[in-house]
């Protein structure tokens, strides 16, 4: 595993008159910055198609953006929160107005996997161009139970591999919950203190259109078997998201 912490945040915008503002924003400055760093391996972020379906917790979520970082994780990590101080002293720090963050957090990969017809490794699944994902960000009551391992076994065993078939998925990474970004630039609300592991998510690298995959993703899911213990995770969010075009998509 070419990466053993990952970073994700889901933002949601109070103003679509500023989607310009931010999306000049984030990768015209904020994104080439980070990606400079030694010890970031990759970043990227896509928009929410409004096809999906989100809980009350994440509900305005316009885009979602994720970092991978390279070890020693401890030095990337804190390397990355400077450039975020840093950034805001310069005045080109994240607090456009109206700008909400429901979810940031620190995350540990679990599994990667590539479908059959692609030739290449899980680890360089991330870096291959991409039309977009399917996003699954599911909360877990008790994160260690023996029904939160049997459902894990289940997705591992039954239902990603049927989605690697599907037409358009090319691979898939599956995501831990290891705790909250604190940050003094970022004036997020708190829901309280999470468990590790009692957030997961889920990535599904699509090369056709995500909601047309999207929706060939629920005609099979409708044909699937029950999975052990439905009760044992909440969805909190499922939904396509597109990748983001410079200019074009602002």
């Amino acid at each position: 595993m070419f990466s053993e912490r990952a970073f994700f945040s889901f933002v949601a915008l109070a103003d679509p008159a500023r989607k310009r503002e931010y999306n000049e924003w984030h990768q015209l400055d904020h994104l080439p910055e980070n990606l400079r760093l030694p010890g970031v391996a990759h970043g990227d972020r896509w928009s929410w198609t409004g096809d999906g379906a989100a809980s009350p917790e994440l509900a305005g979520v316009d885009y979602v953006a994720m970092y991978w970082f390279r070890p020693p994780y401890e030095h990337s990590v804190a390397e990355w929160r400077k450039l975020g101080e840093d950034s805001f002293q310069w005045g080109r720090g994240p607090l456009i107005p109206g700008v909400r963050r429901p979810l940031l957090g620190f995350f540990t990969p679990v599994l990667g996997y590539v479908a059959p017809r692609v030739r290449l490794s899980a680890d360089a699944l991330p870096f291959r161009p991409n039309r977009g994902l399917h996003v699954t960000v599911t909360e877990l009551a008790e994160p260690h139970s023996g029904e939160a391992h049997a459902q894990f076994a289940w997705q591992d065993r039954t239902r990603i591999l049927d989605l690697l078939t599907c037409p358009g998925v090319a691979g898939a990474w599956t995501f831990s919950f290891l705790g909250r970004q604190q940050h003094s630039t970022l004036k997020i609300g708190s829901d309280g203190e999470r468990e590790p592991g009692s957030l997961r998510v889920r990535l599904l690298y699509l090369d056709e259109d995500p909601v047309e995959v999207s929706r060939e993703m629920a005609e099979r899911e409708r044909r699937w078997e029950p999975a052990p213990h439905p009760e044992a995770e909440r969805v909190l969010l499922s939904g396509p998201v597109r990748t983001i075009v410079p200019w074009q998509d602002w």
